[in-house]
């Protein structure tokens, strides 16, 4: 019995395919933020990571969908205030979830969560380190992080049902276990944009696509 089900899945295992590449963008990182308040916290200068790149060219926080292969994400997604800043920046999450929450910094903060249009889906006060606040997330769509008391700090959770994927500090990113077929592929970012692609996966071997965003 176990050896019927272990060749089971190691036939499924070799029916599958893989996606992965690299996104790039010729774009800048931007100048850093110049901090006014809570300084002692937040330090004088901030990074702004709206275009995290490095000296190559390599991009993070491009979420890559593979439209149309349901697989959301199982783990609930947990937004930290550290240091004047939400991590990670970029997140993934399934259709009506709950977010976690939670800050490091002592100091008031804020985590105010808005649909793509404007329309308000939560907005929490943390007001000491180590509070955790728990809310529905709704819907599939892109979803706006801020705090209301430092209007930098920015963070975006990305809703989908669909097969995804955030690219790292490299520029990469790769989906497993995609069973045979013609997709498209969609890539979103905060700033950036870039065309969708379509792509062929076949039975045992990894496709590569890259993305240059603009």
């Amino acid at each position: 019995m176990l050896s019927a089900l272990l060749l089971t899945l190691t036939a499924s295992a070799q029916a599958a395919g893989s996606v992965s590449g690299i996104i790039m963008t010729n774009a800048k990182s931007p100048a850093p933020i110049h901090v006014t308040i809570d300084q002692k916290v937040c330090g004088s200068d901030l990074p702004d990571e709206a275009v995290f790149v490095d000296a190559q060219g390599h991009l993070a926080n491009a979420v890559v969908t593979l439209v149309g292969l349901k697989r959301a994400t199982t783990v609930d997604p947990v937004v930290t205030n550290e240091k004047c800043r939400f991590a990670p920046r970029v997140q993934l999450a399934r259709p009506n979830a709950h977010v976690r929450t939670t800050s490091k910094d002592p100091m008031l903060h804020t985590t105010q969560a808005q649909h793509d249009n404007g329309r308000a889906i939560f907005n929490v006060a943390l007001p000491v380190p180590g509070i955790n606040m728990t809310k529905p997330i709704g819907p599939a769509g892109v979803v706006r992080l801020s705090c209301n008391i430092h209007p930098w700090m920015r963070g975006w959770v990305i809703v989908s049902d669909d097969a995804s994927a955030v690219s790292g500090a490299d520029g990469r990113f790769s989906i497993a276990d995609v069973p045979p077929g013609t997709y498209e592929l969609r890539v979103w970012h905060e700033s950036l944009s870039g065309a969708p692609q379509k792509i062929t996966v076949v039975a045992g071997k990894p496709a590569v696509v890259n993305f240059a965003l603009r």
